[in-house]
């Protein structure tokens, strides 16, 4: 009997340590976590995804309690002008931002000018300032009274204001632009980093045979570019769909502005929800496009011994049309929006003083954007470990399903969770009201609470795609070690993998809580009453006229903005710059 025992126990131990050692065969593979454990994150996955699918429903929902009479007339006179206006609008847009983009990425990266240390970084700077307050900027700027065309005026002796032909920035080419030149950088951050990290060999053997400085790069350079340019194009474009106040201020009727003006101005939500759905149909195809634009590209990268890019030093009249190309996008994206900020705000205090309830809005935008920011770090969190030790091989196509909520327009977002927060209201309503005779009102519907989750949706991409990328660095021999000594995924979290993605967490809440306090087509539909943010207030003022007294709570806005800015300019570039010195020196 004893043998017997003897003999069960050891296949048994073979059997338990059989994962651990073909696991450390095989670098990088996930190790499987207990049971228990593991039914935990996935169904906490499970809940996440359903969370995310929630705006989807609400609108399907929506769409389908219409009667049907007011589509004829959307059809008919809404509808056709915003998808044509929106195609437009993308078309130029994303023609803009890959120009500014990649040209500023390969003057950085292939070539030494004056100014260009500090432009490498500069050009990361229109990300702090939101597109509806670049709108908000120009407005008064450009206005025929405004600094612009008075000074033109004076030069040229000029006094009717309607004696100057000047362009009109209320148009769609004036959005456009504008919009270019706030939304290039991300195309400019993943091309530049693309860049660096290509091998100079294939520039140099382009060279050899014969191959100028313009055919080596649109020849040789760009199409490896290719999948970082669509990520980046496809990014700056789904902003740009998402826009709301600086189209609606520069009289371009987009489909975001149709959903907004058919749910406020008409009081159709099933209007909103039918054209919001159209609109997702498009940024889905957007998506699919750009998909299948990469899948069929393959681009193998060297990994034996490479020598550091060095680049080449322009002098003269080039050196200066370099710095001018490279200087000219921050100065209309970041320079004249803040310039004019900071003026307006300084005229504005010292007339009038802050505004008395300034410190109420600050408060209602941080506690909003902190709550968010939290819980999109928690699931974040989840996803990321959920992914890493699940043992489905279907799990990662499930973790980036939660994702998705960051290809969902704002305003899409905010229509479909109207049905499930509304539902949800109702029922625990109804609940207190029938057994505690308690009368609870609208806990998320009339509360943040229902900013907060739209925030989270629509955020958690960003926050799982730091995290993820955090945990690829830590190597799975650490996990194993701390569970063959006992340790438990809690244990493992604080003991070992929290000081590892400190820099990935703190990236991460970063990036969200300004997004979260930037954000303004959610903030503007979900926003309970009488709750004003530094977002909601601006876009107040400038639909008002009074571009002045908005100038300090935008500054503020553009200010906090440029904290992840800077963080993030330092680490990536840092890493860049680690990265090839390391390939430089194998």
């Amino acid at each position: 009997m004893g043998a017997a025992a003897d003999s069960d126990r050891k296949p048994r131990a073979m059997t338990a340590a059989s994962p651990a050692s073909s696991s450390s065969a095989r670098p990088g593979a996930r190790y499987p976590a207990p049971r228990s454990r593991m039914g935990f994150l996935g169904a906490l996955t499970i809940c996440v995804i359903a969370l995310v699918a929630l705006p989807v429903a609400g609108l399907v929902y929506f769409a389908l309690q219409g009667s049907g009479d007011l589509w004829p007339h959307l059809i008919r006179n809404v509808i056709p002008v915003a998808v044509r206006t929106s195609v437009l609008l993308l078309l130029g847009v994303g023609a803009m931002v890959a120009c500014i983009g990649v040209g500023a990425a390969w003057l950085i990266a292939n070539f030494r000018f004056p100014g260009r240390r500090i432009l490498e970084w500069a050009l990361l700077l229109p990300l702090a300032v939101p597109s509806y307050i670049v709108a908000y900027a120009y407005l008064d700027v450009m206005h025929p009274v405004g600094p612009v065309q008075s000074t033109i005026r004076a030069i040229l002796g000029i006094t009717n204001p309607r004696d100057l032909w000047f362009p009109e920035i209320r148009s769609l080419g004036g959005a456009i632009v504008l919009l270019g030149f706030v939304l290039y950088p991300y195309v400019y951050l993943p091309v530049r980093a693309l860049f660096m990290m290509q091998s100079p060999t294939v520039i140099e053997v382009a060279r050899t045979l014969g191959a100028g400085p313009a055919r080596s790069f649109f020849s040789v350079a760009l199409p490896l570019a290719r999948p970082a340019i669509a990520v980046g194009t496809s990014l700056a474009l789904m902003e740009a769909l998402n826009d709301i106040g600086a189209s609606e201020f520069l009289g371009v009727r987009t489909l975001t502005v149709a959903i907004y003006t058919t749910w406020v101005t008409r009081s159709s939500i099933e209007g909103a929800a039918q054209i919001a759905l159209l609109m997702l149909t498009i940024v889905l195809l957007l998506i699919f496009v750009e998909h299948a634009a990469r899948e069929r590209q393959r681009f193998v990268g060297r990994a034996g011994r490479q020598h550091q890019i060095v680049p080449a030093d322009l002098h003269g009249w080039r050196g200066l049309l370099a710095t001018a190309a490279c200087a000219l996008p921050v100065f209309l994206g970041f320079g004249i929006p803040a310039s004019y900020l900071v003026y307006a705000a300084w005229h504005r205090f010292t007339e009038f003083g802050l505004p008395a309830d300034l410190g109420i809005w600050i408060g209602n935008t941080m506690a909003a954007a902190v709550a968010a920011t939290v819980v999109t770090i928690v699931l974040g969190l989840v996803l990321g470990y959920a992914q890493r030790f699940s043992r489905s091989p279907n799990a990662r196509t499930f973790v980036r399903l939660a994702g998705i909520g960051y290809t969902i327009p704002g305003t899409v977002l905010a229509v479909g969770l109207l049905v499930p927060l509304a539902s949800f209201d109702n029922v625990v309503a109804d609940f207190f009201r029938d057994h505690f005779d308690i009368r609870t009102g609208l806990i998320l519907s009339g509360s943040g609470g229902a900013l907060v989750l739209a925030y989270v949706i629509r955020f958690l991409a960003i926050s799982f795609g730091s995290i993820e990328a955090g945990l690829a660095k830590v190597s799975p021999s650490l996990d194993m070690a701390a569970r063959c000594l006992g340790g438990g995924h809690f244990r493992l979290l604080t003991r070992i993998h929290a000081p590892m993605l400190a820099p990935a967490i703190t990236a991460a809440a970063l990036l969200v809580f300004v997004d979260c306090m930037k954000e303004l087509p959610i903030t503007l539909l979900l926003r309970p009453f009488n709750f004003e943010t530094l977002a909601t207030y601006v876009y107040g003022e400038a639909a008002r006229g009074t571009y002045e007294d908005g100038a300090i709570a935008a500054l503020t806005i553009v200010i906090v903005g440029m904290i992840p800015i800077i963080f993030l300019a330092r680490s990536s570039f840092r890493d860049s710059r680690q990265g090839a010195s390391s390939r430089s020196g194998r």
